[in-house]
C-alpha cells in the first residue's frame, strides 16, 4: 500500500509540473479510483483545486499533507508534497515561498544535506550516487521531478544558466531510469531556457534531435507537446512554413489519442497555429485556430488567453466591430478566474492591446461609427483592466507582474497626459524591476520615464533615462524572449524606436552640453540598432568579435576616409560626420521623415529604369544636397578620397556611389563603401595577400526557380575575366556548384575569397534570405553555418565575399541585413553585392575590372570597385546608365 501511495503522488507531481515557458507535461493521467488513506486527503484536495486554477486555495491542502507527512516522520511522501506546493506557489508568483518549498523537498530526498544552493556539482556525487546504490528507482524518480520544479523556478527567477545546470541533471537521473518521457520533458525545457538566452539555434538543433529520436515512439502527449516546442521555435528562428507544418503534425497526433484529458494539448496546438498562421499574414486561418482553441479550452485561463489573441488579431486588422463583440465575453471570463500569475498577465494583455486601439481611435476622425466604438474602447476601462492587474499581482506578491502591470497603467496616464502621475506609476514599476534585476522588465519602464520627462522638457534627465533603457537592451541580446510572451511586442515597436527617439535628444540637447560627447553617443546608438537589427535576423548574438573603433582607423591607418552616418528621425534627417583628425561634427535637414522618405522611394523605384536619367539625376541630386553638400569643404581640405556611409533605413535601399552633385557622380570623386559602423572586424588591406578565388556560378537555375530567375549565361566570361587578372582560381561551375561542394570547398582549402555567381536574394527575413545552387536554395542561416565551420577549421578568415548575381527585396528598407549580416556574422571582412539584378555582361565586364585593379594596382577595395564602376560609365556607353554601375555595393572593410 505504500509503495501504491507514493506512485500515486508520484504521478500527480510528474503531471503538475508545468513550466509556464514550455508547456509541458507528462504522459500518465492520474487515477484516483484506488481508496485513499487519510493521509493523503489533503494531497487529493490540493490536486482538484490546482487543476481547477484554484492555486491559491490548493496551498491550505498542500501545506497541510506537508505537515502532516512531517509528523508523521515520513519525509519521502513530505518532499513529494513540498514539491507540489512549490508549483502552486509558483502559479500564484510567490517566488520566495515556492523555492524554499523546493529547496525543502531536496534536503528531505538527501536526508538533510541538500539545500536551496543546489548546484551540479552536489548533486553528481553524493545524492546521486547513494541513490544507485540503494537501487531506489522509487526515490531517484521524485528527485528528478523535484529538479525539474527547481529548474523552472530558477528560469521564473531569472538564473537561466543555472536552470539549465538542473535541468542537465534532471535529464542525467532520468536516463539512468529509462524514462523516455522525463528525458524530453527537461530537455524541452533547456531548449526554452537558450531561447530565452537568445541561442535560438542550439534550441531549435535539441528539439530537432529530440524530434527525430521520438518519431519512432508511439504516439504520445509527450510527442505532441515536443512538437508544438519545436514548431514554436521554428517560428521564433522565422521558419514559418515548417512551422506550421510541425505544428499540423503536433494536432493530427493529438487527434490519435483517447480525448481523455488530451483537449488541454488540443487548445494549446491550435493556439500556437493561430500564432504562427497570424505571422504568416494568413488572418483567415488564424481566426479559425484561435476559435476553435477558444471552443476546446479545458480551463478558464487557457480560454481567456486564445480570446485575447483572437482580440489583438483583430484589432491589428481593423476588424474593430468584431473586436467589440469579443470584449464582454473576455471580461465576463476574466472575472470569474482565481487570482494567479497567469490571470494577471491575461489582464496585462488584454489592457495593452486595448490601449493601442484607443490610441488608434483617438486619432481618427470623429464618424458616427467612431463615436461608438470610443464608447467601448475607453481609457478609463483600460485603467480598470490595469488596476485589478495591480490589486491581484500585490495580493499574490508577484512583484514582477506588479511591475508590469503599474509600468502599463502609467502607460494609460501617459497617453491622457497626466505628465506627474504616470511617472509616478512608471517609478513604482522601476523600482522593483531593479529590486529583481530583471532588464528584460525594466528597459521598458527607463523608456517610458524617458518620454515622460522630454515631455515636461526635463532633457538632460530623459537623456539619462535612455541611456538606461539602451544599456539594459544589451545586457539582453536576445532579441526580448526573456519578457513574458504575454506582453512581448515587436522589435519594431519594443526596441528600435528607443535607439531613435534617443538619438533625437541627443542631438538636440541644449547648446550648453558637450556637443561631441553627445554626437558620438548618438552615433553608437544607432550603430547599436544596427547590431540589435542583426541580433533580431539572426535570431541570436552576432558579433562576439574583437572589434576596433572606425575614428582609430580613419585617424591613425587610413586618413585619406571619412565616415558618414544620416540618421532619419521623425522631423529631420541628422547628419553626423567624422573626418581625419577633427572632432565629431553634424548638420541638420528640418523635414519630416515621410517626405525623406518620398524622395528615397521615388529613386529606388527610378534607379532601373533606362528611359528615367533626369528623374534619377534630380532625385539623386536632392539626395546629395543633404548628405554630402554641407561637409563637401571640408572633405577637399582635408583630401578625403574614400567615403564609408553608416545608413539607416530607407537609405540603405540607395547606392550612395550614384548620387549626383548636377554634373558628376559622387562615384566620379570618392571611393564609397559601407559600414556597420563601430562593429568593424580589425582592419587588414587585401592588396597586401596573394588572392585566392573559389569561384562557384550557377548558368541555369533550378527547375522550379526558371520562372522566377533568368538564365545567366554570362557567366563563363566572368569567371574568364578573374582568371585573365591573373588570380588563381577554382571554380564550381552549374552541376558541380551544390551546397555539398560547396561546403567541402570552403572548408578544405585556403581560398581568402569566395565569389558566388548565382541568383540569390536579400531580405529582412531570413527565411526569405538565400543564394542559389543546383540542388536548390542555400538559406542564408546554411551559409552562415557553411562559413563558420570553415573558419573552425581554417587559420584564415575570408577576406571578401562577392555575390555577383543576387539583389535585394524590393522595398525592404531592411533588407541588406541580410546581405552584410551573413559575411559579418561568420567572419567575412567584406562583401561586395548588388542592391538590385542586372544584366549579367555588365557584371562580368564589372567584376573582370574589380578584380584587374585589386591586383595589379594595389589599391583598396573600395578605390578597386570604383574604378571598376567607371570604366562601364565612361568606357561603356550601353552600361553607362546608373542601373548597370550603381547597384554593387561592398560592405565591411573598405581596405
Amino acid at each position: 500500500m505504500t509503495w501504491l501511495l507514493l506512485t500515486l503522488l508520484t504521478v500527480w507531481l510528474c503531471v503538475a509540473i508545468a513550466p509556464a515557458r514550455s508547456t509541458f507535461s507528462l504522459t500518465q493521467p492520474v487515477s484516483w479510483d484506488t481508496v485513499l488513506t487519510a493521509d493523503t486527503s489533503f494531497m487529493e484536495q490540493g490536486k482538484a483545486l490546482y487543476d481547477a486554477g484554484r492555486f491559491a486555495d490548493a496551498v491550505i491542502p498542500l501545506s497541510q499533507a506537508a505537515e502532516t507527512y512531517r509528523v508523521q516522520n515520513d519525509p519521502l511522501r513530505q518532499a513529494i508534497a513540498l514539491s507540489n506546493l512549490a508549483l502552486a506557489y509558483q502559479q500564484l508568483g510567490k517566488w520566495q515561498e515556492a523555492k524554499a518549498a523546493i529547496a525543502e523537498s531536496l534536503r528531505l530526498l538527501e536526508g538533510g544535506k541538500l539545500g536551496e544552493n543546489l548546484t551540479i556539482q552536489t548533486l553528481t556525487t553524493p545524492l546521486v550516487q547513494a541513490l544507485r546504490v540503494d537501487n531506489n528507482n522509487q526515490k531517484l524518480s521524485i528527485l528528478a521531478q523535484a529538479l525539474t520544479i527547481q529548474g523552472d523556478l530558477q528560469l521564473e527567477t531569472g538564473q537561466v544558466e543555472l536552470a539549465i545546470s538542473t535541468w542537465q541533471q534532471a535529464e542525467s537521473i532520468y536516463k539512468r531510469l529509462h524514462n523516455t518521457d522525463g528525458i524530453a520533458q527537461n530537455q524541452i525545457n533547456q531548449a526554452q531556457a537558450l531561447r530565452v538566452l537568445g541561442y535560438y539555434r542550439r534550441a531549435l538543433t535539441m528539439l530537432t534531435d529530440l524530434h527525430q529520436r521520438l518519431q519512432n515512439q508511439p504516439d504520445s502527449i509527450t510527442k505532441v507537446i515536443q512538437l508544438r516546442s519545436l514548431g514554436n521555435t521554428l517560428r521564433l528562428v522565422g521558419d514559418l512554413d515548417q512551422s506550421r507544418l510541425v505544428l499540423q503534425q503536433g494536432l493530427a497526433t493529438v487527434k490519435k489519442l483517447s480525448p481523455q484529458d488530451t483537449s488541454p494539448e488540443l487548445s494549446e496546438t491550435l493556439l500556437s497555429l493561430g500564432n504562427t498562421a497570424r505571422a504568416q499574414r494568413d488572418i483567415q486561418a488564424a481566426v479559425t485556430f484561435y476559435q476553435d482553441a477558444i471552443n476546446l479550452a479545458s480551463t478558464g485561463i487557457s480560454k481567456v488567453q486564445a480570446q485575447i489573441n483572437l482580440f489583438s488579431l483583430l484589432i491589428d486588422t481593423e476588424k474593430q466591430s468584431t473586436a467589440q463583440a469579443l470584449l464582454p465575453d473576455i471580461q465576463a471570463q476574466l472575472t470569474t478566474l482565481p487570482a494567479s500569475q497567469a490571470s494577471v498577465y491575461a489582464y496585462i494583455h488584454l489592457g495593452q492591446v486595448w490601449l493601442q486601439r484607443v490610441i488608434a481611435n483617438t486619432a481618427q476622425q470623429t464618424t458616427p461609427e467612431n463615436v461608438e466604438l470610443r464608447s467601448s474602447f475607453s481609457v478609463s476601462s483600460v485603467a480598470q483592466l490595469l488596476a485589478t492587474a495591480v490589486q491581484q499581482a500585490r495580493s499574490l506578491g508577484d512583484r514582477q507582474a506588479e511591475a508590469y502591470a503599474l509600468g502599463s497603467l502609467g502607460n494609460v496616464y501617459e497617453h491622457t497626459g497626466q505628465w506627474r502621475e504616470a511617472q509616478t506609476l512608471t517609478q513604482q514599476a522601476l523600482n522593483l524591476a531593479q529590486e529583481m534585476n530583471t532588464p528584460g522588465v525594466a528597459y521598458r519602464w527607463h523608456w517610458q520615464l524617458g518620454r515622460l520627462l522630454k515631455q515636461q522638457q526635463r532633457i538632460p534627465e530623459a537623456i539619462v533615462a535612455y541611456d538606461t533603457a539602451v544599456n539594459e537592451l544589451r545586457s539582453l541580446r536576445s532579441d526580448l524572449v526573456a519578457i513574458n510572451q504575454d506582453v512581448q511586442f515587436s522589435f519594431r515597436e519594443s526596441v528600435e524606436p528607443i535607439y531613435r527617439e534617443s538619438v533625437e535628444l541627443l542631438v538636440q540637447a541644449p547648446e550648453n552640453q558637450a556637443i561631441a560627447q553627445n554626437l558620438d553617443k548618438a552615433r553608437q546608438r544607432i550603430e547599436a540598432l544596427q547590431l540589435a537589427e542583426l541580433d533580431n535576423f539572426f535570431r541570436e548574438a552576432c558579433l562576439d568579435a574583437r572589434t576596433v573603433l572606425l575614428d582609430q582607423v580613419v585617424d591613425q591607418d587610413n586618413p585619406t576616409t571619412a565616415v558618414v552616418y544620416p540618421i532619419l528621425l521623425s522631423n529631420q534627417l541628422e547628419v553626423i560626420v567624422k573626418i581625419p583628425q577633427q572632432p565629431l561634427h553634424h548638420h541638420t535637414i528640418q523635414l519630416p521623415k515621410q517626405q525623406i522618405e518620398s524622395v528615397l522611394h521615388q529613386l529606388q523605384q527610378n534607379l532601373t529604369e533606362l528611359d528615367a536619367t533626369d528623374k534619377i539625376q534630380t532625385l539623386s541630386q536632392q539626395v546629395y544636397h543633404w548628405l554630402i553638400e554641407p561637409i563637401e569643404p571640408d572633405l577637399n581640405r582635408q583630401q578625403v578620397h574614400t567615403l564609408v556611409f553608416v545608413l539607416d533605413n530607407a537609405l540603405r535601399s540607395i547606392p550612395m556611389a550614384g548620387l549626383y552633385d548636377g554634373k558628376q557622380y559622387l562615384v566620379e570623386k570618392y571611393a564609397v563603401a559601407l559600414s556597420l559602423g563601430l562593429q568593424l572586424l580589425p582592419p587588414k588591406a587585401l592588396s597586401t595577400k596573394r588572392l585566392n578565388v573559389l569561384a562557384a556560378g550557377l548558368i541555369e537555375p533550378p527547375l522550379k526557380f526558371r520562372q522566377q530567375f533568368p538564365s545567366l549565361p554570362e557567366i563563363k566570361s566572368e569567371f574568364e575575366l578573374i582568371a585573365k587578372a591573373g588570380i588563381s582560381t577554382h571554380q564550381l561551375l552549374d552541376q558541380a556548384f551544390t551546397s555539398q561542394t560547396l561546403e567541402s570547398q570552403v572548408g578544405s582549402a585556403g581560398f581568402n575569397v569566395v565569389h558566388l555567381a548565382t541568383h540569390g536574394q536579400f531580405s529582412s527575413q531570413a527565411k526569405d534570405t538565400f543564394i542559389l545552387a543546383a540542388d536548390g536554395p542555400i538559406n542564408v542561416t546554411q551559409l552562415d553555418a557553411l562559413l563558420r565551420r570553415r573558419n573552425q577549421s581554417q587559420s584564415a578568415a575570408i577576406e571578401l565575399l562577392v555575390l555577383s548575381a543576387c539583389q535585394t527585396a524590393e522595398g525592404d528598407n531592411r533588407a541588406t541585413l541580410g546581405l552584410a549580416g551573413v559575411a559579418v556574422k561568420a567572419g567575412a571582412h567584406s562583401t561586395l553585392a548588388s542592391l538590385w539584378h542586372i544584366d549579367d555582361r555588365s557584371t562580368a565586364l564589372l567584376m573582370g575590372e574589380f578584380y584587374h585593379e585589386l591586383v595589379n594596382s594595389k589599391v583598396t577595395k573600395a578605390e578597386a570597385l570604383r574604378r571598376a564602376q567607371l570604366t562601364l560609365l565612361k568606357q561603356y556607353p550601353n552600361y553607362s546608365h546608373t542601373g548597370f554601375w550603381a547597384a554593387y555595393v561592398l560592405v565591411g572593410n573598405w581596405l
